[in-house]
């Protein structure tokens, strides 16, 4: 039987470390952890993992003493010796469909904490279906979506349903824009879900037959249509990510979003040919990922585990604007901060990691997401790293009063 997870050798352990945005993820503890956090990096390669935690000590000293763990996903007891090691697992290796569910499982089991970058919707669905009972056993708490999928939707929307009334229906449109390249391991990971329709409408439908329904609340999820948004002044473009799902079970799990909450999710626009030129852009990626050679022709276009320079990461800022309704009240709020696909989703990683080793957060285990598992405490943080939450007037400016 595994120690407690109290009595662990390690708070934290980075599985991935190696990897561009794992090293990104390893950068920040390094210089973000409190005084005290016994931490490990862990891999395949020891070499490489050497070299990560040289480059670490010339900014953080400390991390020369860093122990180094070799685990593989194809090595299960690998995987269970990292699980049992720590409080809580952080991994950036994916596509997760593919190389995820080893260490998920390890964990449920260890009753050992777990976060990853996980958008991939037919991943979560099977980890719920596999692991969620054991992790309610143990108490082992499993976070996937820690990164740009999905915190600023996530937190956004819970923040924004804080501004409303909470014993009134609510409705919250979330619209997000972005000036950054599109990430390796998103690309990748995006174009395997692109290219399994089927396989993830069945992995959805078995977890459905399983979720408990939600008691004394509504939370529901609107598709919406392309249109301009009279109060943001964008066109809007739906997205079918996964970032709409995570908010509806976050919604389904607290009292914050009220007695029945909607969410809508978009991309947006200043102009309506940018509009066109996305919608062509996916529709026709959606079709190309369909036939093998073609779908490997995209994906070479962007290798995984490359990125941009720090110059270009530098100048790359994202934003997510919601519109919150209920209770006779609008409010516009706004989650903000820099390169979305690198530097912020490590920090977003980093800190969600830090804040379930750390924090005095709610009570909860199984499958759960940012929102439900960390809530108050992650804005917290993720505003102290330099991200942005705040409530705005109709001209966009922040205003007094704010409620988090």
């Amino acid at each position: 039987m595994p120690d407690l997870p109290q009595n662990r050798r390690f708070d934290l352990v980075l599985f991935g470390a190696t990897g561009f945005t794992g090293e990104l993820t390893a950068e920040h503890l390094a210089e973000h952890l409190p005084d005290g956090a016994r931490w490990a990096l862990a891999g395949r390669n020891r070499d490489r993992l050497d070299a990560v935690r040289t480059r670490l000590a010339a900014v953080a000293p400390a991390a020369a003493e860093l122990e180094l763990l070799i685990a593989d996903t194809t090595d299960p007891e690998s995987l269970r010796a990292v699980a049992e090691s720590a409080r809580v697992v952080i991994t950036t290796v994916g596509p997760y469909l593919q190389h995820g569910a080893p260490l998920v499982a390890a964990c449920a089991a260890a009753g050992t904490d777990y976060v990853d970058l996980a958008g991939e919707s037919e991943f979560l669905d099977r980890m719920y279906i596999a692991h969620h009972s054991t992790a309610v056993r143990t108490g082992a708490r499993l976070v996937h979506a820690c990164g740009f999928d999905s915190i600023p939707h996530d937190l956004g929307a819970f923040f924004t349903a804080k501004q409303l009334p909470d014993s009134a229906p609510a409705t919250v449109r979330g619209v997000v824009r972005s000036n950054a390249m599109i990430s390796g391991g998103t690309l990748h990971s995006g174009l395997g879900q692109i290219a399994r329709p089927r396989q993830i409408r069945r992995a959805a439908a078995d977890r459905a037959r399983l979720e408990p329904p939600t008691v004394g609340r509504r939370a529901r999820v609107r598709a919406g249509a392309p249109r301009r948004d009279g109060v943001l002044g964008l066109w809007l473009l739906p997205l079918p990510t996964i970032d709409p799902q995570i908010v509806k079970r976050s919604a389904g799990a607290r009292d914050e979003y009220g007695p029945d909450f909607t969410y809508s999710h978009y991309a947006g626009f200043r102009r309506l040919v940018m509009l066109a030129a996305a919608a062509l852009g996916v529709a026709t990626v959606a079709v190309a990922a369909q036939i093998p050679p073609l779908r490997r022709l995209i994906g070479a276009c962007l290798p995984q585990g490359t990125g941009p320079s720090p110059a270009r990461r530098a100048r790359s800022w994202f934003s997510v604007d919601f519109i919150g309704e209920g209770g006779g009240r609008t409010v516009h709020t706004q989650v903000r901060g820099g390169d979305p696909g690198y530097g912020e989703t490590a920090k977003m990683l980093a800190e969600s990691a830090m804040c379930l080793a750390f924090d005095a957060n709610p009570k909860v285990s199984g499958q759960v997401t940012t929102a439900a598992a960390m809530g108050d405490n992650l804005v917290r943080r993720l505003t102290d790293a330099g991200m942005t939450f705040a409530v705005l007037d109709t001209d966009g400016a922040p205003v007094d009063g704010v409620r988090s």
